[in-house]
């Protein structure tokens, strides 16, 4: 892989923005819709309630990932967000940027990470059970919804 660079950035910045547009064009392919309706705000992506992160290939933004603070115990984050482009994929990169938002979650304070996902995502799926995510209880936005799967795991 050519030179793999994770930076931590305002959710709201111009590269961040550019991503998550992506990601969420990504989602309403495989669901339709806007993709991902989750009532998100910048500030929960600030330290040290969360942290947003772009992945830079060779100085090329092609990923991103952030998490926020779940919860009132303070002590879970809630993973947002995470998105290869395309021409990234199949490349490591999903799993370094999962391995960096745990490392910053965790250096929070934070120590368990959730996260929601659909049925239709099986790239996502594979990468979090071949993680050590496990299935929990739907939590979220989307927690009614048939095909919401939602997973956990202590950092």
């Amino acid at each position: 892989m050519s030179e793999l660079d994770i930076r931590a950035v305002p959710y709201d910045s111009p590269v961040a923005q550019q991503l998550v547009v992506s990601a969420l064009a990504d989602l309403a392919q495989r669901y339709g819709g806007g993709g991902d309706e989750t009532p998100v705000a910048a500030s929960e992506f600030s330290p040290p309630a969360g942290a947003f992160l772009v992945a830079y290939l060779d100085e090329v933004p092609v990923g991103c990932a952030g998490w926020r603070t779940h919860g009132g115990t303070g002590d879970v984050a809630e993973l947002k967000r995470m998105y290869v482009s395309p021409a990234a994929r199949g490349r490591g990169v999903a799993r370094r940027m999962l391995s960096a938002v745990e490392d910053s979650a965790r250096e929070h304070g934070r120590r368990r990470l959730i996260l929601e996902c659909g049925d239709r995502q099986p790239e996502a799926i594979a990468l979090y059970k071949g993680s050590g995510y496990e299935r929990i209880p739907d939590f979220g936005y989307y927690r009614d919804e048939p095909g919401v799967l939602s997973f956990g795991r202590s950092l």
